[in-house]
């Protein structure tokens, strides 16, 4: 009878991946991106270990969204204090804030926990095609 196998950390092999999100939908880009994040797609998948691949995106302005979300999607955020709700329109966050629109999606698909929060650190984005990260030659992914 064969056990199942448990990765320790520091027994992880991690890649980096590179994702050009330019003409590909916006929530399906996240969600592969979650898992890639997690793990998941490994067989060696351990649920509470960090066994996930750094990921990087780029091109993240140029992602497509359906149906009115540009104009009737908002994204909240509360100081705690009376009165402080502020809200953002999807289309003003793609446009000023790009990299802080992705990093609040994929976010809300990690794990809240400590765990979570080590993934949340292994997610770059890039508005544009260019990044800093092509001493870790990342391997391009299709979608």
């Amino acid at each position: 009878m064969k056990m199942t196998s448990v990765v320790k950390p520091h027994e992880v092999e991690r890649d980096w991946v590179l994702i050009d999100a330019e003409g590909k939908t916006f929530g399906r880009i996240l969600t592969e991106v979650a898992t890639l994040l997690r793990g998941k797609h490994k067989p060696s998948f351990t649920p509470n270990v960090d066994c996930g691949d750094y990921v990087v995106i780029i091109n993240a302005k140029k992602a497509v969204f359906s149906g009115a979300k540009l104009d009737d999607k908002e994204y909240f955020r509360h100081s705690g204090y009376f009165g402080s709700t502020k809200s953002n329109k999807l289309s003003d966050m793609l446009e000023n804030h790009t990299e802080k629109l992705y990093m609040i999606a994929v976010r809300g698909m990690l794990p809240k926990n400590r765990l979570g929060r080590e993934l949340y650190r292994n997610l770059y984005v890039y508005a544009g095609s260019e990044h800093k990260h092509e001493a870790q030659s990342p391997r391009k992914i299709e979608l």
